[in-house]
């Protein structure tokens, strides 16, 4: 592989604790980044830090710690406001992962502007989690869940997709990347397209977020969402950001303390977005440790990382493709930093064991995207998922190690 760093590799690894250790006796090869990353020394400062200087509740009390918690968490929304170019810091709402913001979104947006017949569009590609709550939603309205097929390579067929595209299509709710196939889907495109018929565009950008650099204003969609653990940063915070205009529409979708301004027995009156749908107490340590994943984001550039991680995607595939009897599952010109593949007559579930007794650590199985594994005819993959931290020599063990197990040479761990 020819040597090359967008990034200093080294001095990033540096900050990563986790890094450091080993596993079965081999030295730690994360790759399992698409499930979750690895948190930076800063991040773990963060967390350790609130507990130890300012813990307290939020939009309650008046007294110094609480005014310093308060502070923190609002500088984190600033931070998120920044990170994707939103207009309006009101446009930052947490919630405890992706999978919540769809949730919140099917469940407050669906349920009170979708119609019996209406339609919602998704794609083949999609996670469960960006499945099952429309199928839930639809079954309750009476509207219908329709599906944007995908080719071989795994790309959407946009021609498909514009032909489903009609004036009872009302939410088109998408990935940014695929997180089985690493697919970018071109997001400008899809949201001008469903904004001509009169659909608003919610953006899953889970797997989008670690790589690509967000700009809502640009994109023009309606609704973004992803997660903090996936970003460098703690789990159990998400992110949803949704159009003022949009978000002042919907209802509540949890009630509860803080997401009220006055409270009867007869009646109560909301609080305004964001804190509408932000009911009890936050994630206070986590969203305030978050700002800090961000910040390290920013201090390397998305740009610097893209390209880095790219480098290290093309070279590990290249070799990968030469090992006889793996496939590659995904060939879009167009991806992020993850590779899933398959091997002949190796189960997808033995390949990751054998990986992990070498100290790499990666993903198998349907990937939480089963629809899509039946769509391909595969049972599982192994996937491989690359960070900014990763190194070539990492990926070359990995490589050689994939060899190895396929042609029946496992070495004890």
């Amino acid at each position: 592989m020819k040597k090359y760093e967008a990034i200093d590799v080294e001095d990033v690894r540096k900050q990563f604790p986790a890094l450091s250790q080993y596993v079965h006796n081999h030295r730690l090869i994360y790759l399992d980044n698409a499930a979750t990353t690895q948190k930076p020394k800063s991040v773990i400062d963060a967390l350790v830090g609130y507990y130890e200087c300012f813990n307290s509740n939020v939009y309650r009390s008046v007294h110094a710690l609480a005014e310093k918690s308060e502070i923190a968490l609002e500088e984190t929304r600033e931070c998120v406001k920044s990170f994707i170019n939103a207009r309006y810091v009101s446009e930052i709402v947490f919630t405890s992962g992706t999978t919540s913001s769809i949730n919140l979104v099917a469940s407050s947006y669906g349920k009170n502007f979708l119609k019996k017949n209406d339609e919602v569009l998704i794609s083949c590609m999609e996670h469960h989690s960006n499945i099952v709550p429309w199928q839930v939603v639809c079954n309750e309205k009476g509207a219908i869940l329709r599906v944007i097929p995908i080719s071989d390579s795994g790309e959407l067929l946009l021609s498909e997709f514009e032909d489903l595209l009609n004036n009872r299509t009302k939410i088109v709710s998408i990935s940014y990347v695929s997180n089985v196939l690493g697919t970018i889907n071109p997001i400008k495109h899809i949201v001008q397209k469903a904004h001509a018929v009169g659909a608003v565009v919610f953006v899953d950008a889970a797997q989008a977020a670690p790589h690509l650099l967000l700009d809502v204003k640009d994109l023009d969609c309606d609704f973004l969402t992803f997660s903090s653990h996936k970003v460098y940063g703690p789990t159990g915070v998400g992110v949803l950001y949704g159009k003022k205009d949009i978000l002042e529409s919907m209802p509540p979708y949890q009630t509860g303390g803080k997401m009220v301004k006055e409270v009867s027995f007869k009646t109560s009156e909301y609080a305004d977005i964001p804190y509408k749908f932000e009911a009890g107490t936050p994630n206070i340590a986590n969203i305030v440790a978050f700002k800090a994943a961000l910040e390290f984001i920013k201090s390397i550039s998305p740009k610097k990382i893209l390209e880095h991680e790219n480098l290290l995607l093309n070279c590990a595939t290249l070799n990968l493709e030469k090992i006889s009897g793996l496939k590659v599952i995904g060939t879009s010109l167009s991806k992020v930093g993850l590779i899933s593949f398959v091997v002949e007559n190796v189960h997808c579930l033995d390949l990751c064991l054998m990986l992990d007794a070498n100290g790499i650590a990666v993903r198998s199985g349907h990937i939480c995207a089963q629809p899509l594994m039946h769509r391909l005819g595969l049972n599982g993959v192994v996937r491989a998922s690359i960070a900014l931290y990763n190194t070539e020599d990492e990926l070359i063990i990995f490589v050689e190690t994939v060899e190895r197990i396929v042609r029946k040479k496992i070495f004890e761990p």
